[in-house]
Order: structure tokens, then C-alpha cells, then sequence
């Protein structure tokens, strides 16, 4: 059913004109979804309060409430034509009515960790980008018939926009700034292995993949009420600096079942990490920041290490929000283990000197799908100087492309080899003491790889060339010979 929804959806806004990508279609869908999903939790919420003889204090005025305008019903329960705005109408009243009051709750929240501040934030950034009410009150019809009363309906959804998130990053040029592997973020997960009570941090959360991951790896079948409470209150943190990335991450976090979540729409590399405090640090972070992008001088000055690369940054950032004998896993280019330039060396000495650095991932290329760099990802622990680094280099025996994604087959090995950080024919360990104190070079250099032959010299590939050419030449004549 919900499969059928969403290419009906998807069908409907390839006639809106003012829709016009895949980034288009996720934000659109996205504020339509959230919107039934607070009518939604506003029905179980009047449900529980009536269970427990209690008033219930609608968020939202009659008005904007999605019976009002999206989908209003008749006393039978069924759809009303007659009272459902459409056309013009319908886009009026989204743009000048519902948009500005639904913004107004920024103002009006309590505080940034309610679902109020985040209906605020949210109408705050996005924009309603349909022109034709025509086309806005079909999606609507069929977003109506969407339900995230069950775990279940939840999970199918929560699948669905997964593979939305997925097709949109694929078609940026950055994909990996909308959708880091599923498989790669489960792997880093069970490495990492948080557990219930400590708090999990993405400074660059993007769509939440890591956060909504982690939260199903907590979320285990007996749990008990009180950590499922802190799960959904006390365990996930995040920030995100883009408009439509804030959107995704709270609708994606939303349809994987935490109700509240705890993303605050800012520009992490503005604050200066010297100001961060120990109320402000975590056990864990996950995080895959954006990289290749520049920071301007006057955000550089939050840093000790000056950089222009992004995510330079965001690592200095991230080791400073970790608690002592935190654990952190965060994907970064490859070329942060070797370049020379002074930035680049100097994080790579501080990481050595402050955190256990005791793993790295070496992935493969067309790990990322839309971004054409390699990467690693630096497991590390807070507090401890590092003594050795387990290396993996991650080889599934194929190209890896949209067609053979990574899969979480492919990283099995990795998972089991690092409880153990055991030696073999893609993994090693390099003693610390080893590393040049010059240059603090970490590049991969896989000491089992089988050696590869030296390159010929150009002037033996000739004459061997010219050698074969003799011999085919004596052989042809020797065949003229016999015709």
C-alpha cells in the first residue's frame, strides 16, 4: 500500500512545475508528511489523555489542524469535496495562512526540545514549492491515506523514505552529504557498540542515517519502559546547518520511531570549540561531515587548527564534544591520512596524542554513491594517547556502483576481524612508534598484499615489440612458402 502511495506521489509532482528534482520531491513530500504525522500523534495523544481521565491540550488551533484543510471528512468519515479547498484557493491559504502560523511556534516554544520549536523551525526554512492546488490536493488525498499508528506501518514507511533519501543523494553531486551507506553506518555501530544510557552525538547529521540507525540497534524487542524513554528523550543529539537536510533528518528520525527528536537547526563550526564544556560533551559520536567545502577566516578562528576543508573542522569539533573514554567513528577523505600541508599534519598529530586512534577502515571507491573521493573511517577513543592502529582494507571482489552497492555481507569480515584486531590478508597493525614524527603519515600500506611486478622500461617494451614483430613477419613468410 504505502509502495503504491509514494509512486502516486511521485507521479502527482511530476506535472508541478514549480517541483522539478529529487531534492524538490523529498522536501515537498517531506513538510506534507510531517504534518499528517502530527495529526497522527495528535490522535494518540487525545487517546492516552482520555485513558488517563486527563484534558488534552491540542497543539494546533482547529483551523491548521489537518482535518481542517488537507483531508476533512464528513459524519460518515469520509473524504468531503464540498469543504476542501483546491486550486487557488488551497495554495492561498498554505502560503499566507498556514505557513506563517506554523513558523510562529519558533517564538512561541517553550524550549528547542519540543515538537513545537521543531514545527517552528521547520516552516521557518522550507518554502511550499507547488503552484498548482490542483496538484497539492491530490499528494494530499494521498498522504491522508497514510497511517503511522504501528510499528510496522512505521518500519514500511520508514523503508520507503530511506529509499528516497538514497535517490536524492544519488542525484546531487554530493551524495554522501544526503545518504551515507546503510551498511557502512551499521558496521561503524557495532564496532563502536553504544549502549543504553549513554548519549550519541552528529554534529553534520544530514538526513540522520546514523542516528536512526543506532536508534534500531538500541531499540531491541523486551526493552524495558524506562530505557525505551531514554532512548526517545535522552540519547540522540544532533545539529544540521542546511534547511532541507534539518527537514529530512527530523521526518526520517520521525519515521523510525523516536516521536521528539533532538536536531537543532545551526552551523555547528560556529562555536568555538575552546567553549565547549563537559555538560555539552558525549559518550559517542557518528558522524560523516561534509568535506571539500571551504570555511570562511573568521569561522576558522573557532579552531586551533586553521583549515579551509570542512572537515578538518567538524574532526576537531568532534573531539573536543567527546567525553573522556568517549568513542567516535567518522568517515573522512583518504587523503587526510597522507597530505603534507601544515593543517593536515598538525590534526594528525593532535588525534595521535589525544585519542587512541586503534582502527582504521580503508573503504574502497564507489563506497559513496554521487561522490567521486575515497575514504576511511577513524575509530577513536578520547583520553589516551594511541599506541598502535589496526588498518582494514575493506576489498568486496567488485566494482562497487548503483547497480552493486555496498552490502552488509561485504562488511562482515571487518566487524569480526576488528573485536580481535586480527591480522590477515587485508588487515594489519602499524606500531605508533613507528610513524614519522615529521610528517605523522598514516597512509594505507597493506604489508600482506601480494607485491606487484615492477613496471618494464619503456626501451625493453619496445624491443619486445619489435621482437614479435620479426616473428610474426618470418612466420607469414613461411606460410607464403606453402600456398
Amino acid at each position: 500500500m504505502f509502495e503504491n502511495a509514494f509512486n502516486n506521489i511521485d507521479r502527482a509532482l511530476r506535472t508541478e512545475q514549480g517541483v522539478s528534482s529529487e531534492l524538490d520531491y523529498a522536501e515537498q513530500t517531506s513538510w506534507i508528511l510531517f504534518l499528517k504525522y502530527l495529526d497522527d500523534l495528535e490522535a494518540s495523544r487525545a487517546d492516552r489523555a482520555e485513558l488517563e481521565g486527563k484534558k488534552h491540550r491540542p497543539l494546533l488551533e482547529a483551523a491548521y489542524r489537518w482535518q481542517a484543510w488537507a483531508a476533512p471528512k464528513d459524519a460518515e468519515g469520509k473524504f468531503d469535496h464540498n469543504k476542501a479547498l483546491t486550486g487557488e484557493d488551497l495554495i492561498k491559504f498554505v502560503n499566507d495562512k498556514l505557513f506563517p502560523h506554523l513558523a510562529g511556534f519558533r517564538q512561541t516554544a517553550t524550549s528547542p526540545d519540543t515538537i513545537e520549536y521543531k514545527i517552528g523551525e521547520i516552516f521557518n526554512e522550507i518554502i511550499n514549492r507547488f503552484r498548482s492546488g490542483y496538484v497539492l490536493r491530490d499528494v494530499l488525498e494521498i498522504i491522508d491515506g497514510l497511517r503511522f499508528n504501528t510499528q510496522a506501518e512505521k518500519h514500511e514507511l520508514s523503508d520507503l523514505y530511506e529509499s528516497r533519501i538514497k535517490r536524492m543523494g544519488n542525484a546531487g553531486r554530493n551524495g554522501g552529504e544526503y545518504y551515507t551507506p546503510r551498511p557502512l553506518i551499521r558496521a561503524m555501530i557495532k564496532v563502536v557498540a553504544p549502549k543504553i544510557g549513554e548519549t550519541i552525538y552528529d554534529g553534520a547529521c544530514g538526513s540522520a542515517g546514523f542516528l536512526c540507525e543506532a536508534f534500531a540497534y538500541l531499540n531491541k524487542p523486551g526493552i524495558s519502559a524506562s530505557d525505551y524513554e531514554t532512548l526517545q528523550k535522552r540519547t540522540f543529539y544532533a545539529q544540521e546547518k542546511k534547511s532541507l537536510a534539518y527537514v529530512i533528518g527530523i521526518m526520517n528520525m520521525v519515521l523510525h520511531g523516536i516521536e521528539t527528536p533532538n536536531i537543532v537547526h545551526t552551523n555547528t563550526l560556529n562555536e568555538n570549540v575552546l567553549d565547549i564544556q563537559e555538560k555539552d560533551r558525549h559518550h559517542i559520536v557518528l558522524a560523516n561531515p561534509p568535506f571539500g567545502g571551504g570555511e570562511r577566516p573568521e569561522v576558522q578562528q573557532n579552531f586551533p587548527i586553521k583549515s579551509g576543508e570542512t572537515a578538518y573542522l567538524f574532526l576537531q569539533h568532534f573531539m573536543r564534544k567527546l567525553k573522556a573514554g568517549g568513542r567516535a567513528a567518522i568517515v573522512i577523505k583518504n587523503t587526510f591520512l597522507s597530505n603534507t600541508d601544515n593543517a593536515s599534519v598538525s590534526l594528525r598529530k593532535e588525534l595521535l596524542a589525544t585519542c587512541n586512534l586503534h582502527t582504521v577502515l580503508d573503504c574502497p571507491g564507489g563506497t559513496f554513491q554521487g561522490a567521486g573521493v575515497k575514504t576511511v573511517v577513524l575509530f577513536f577513543e578520547k583520553g589516551s594517547k594511541t599506541r598502535d592502529i589496526w588498518y582494514y582494507q575493506l576489498d568486496p571482489g567488485r566494482s562497487l556502483g548503483k547497480t552493486s552497492p555496498l552490502n552488509d555481507d561485504d562488511l562482515t569480515e571487518f566487524v569480526s576481524l576488528q573485536a580481535q584486531r586480527a591480522d590477515g590478508s587485508k588487515s594489519w597493525i602499524v606500531d605508533a612508534s613507528t610513524i614519522d614524527a615529521t610528517t605523522f603519515d598514516l597512509s594505507v600500506k597493506n604489508p600482506n598484499a601480494p607485491e606487484v611486478a615492477a613496471m618494464r622500461a619503456p626501451q625493453e617494451i619496445i624491443d619486445d615489440m619489435l621482437a614479435r614483430d620479426r616473428e610474426t613477419a618470418k612466420i607469414l613468410e613461411t606460410i607464403r612458402g606453402l600456398l
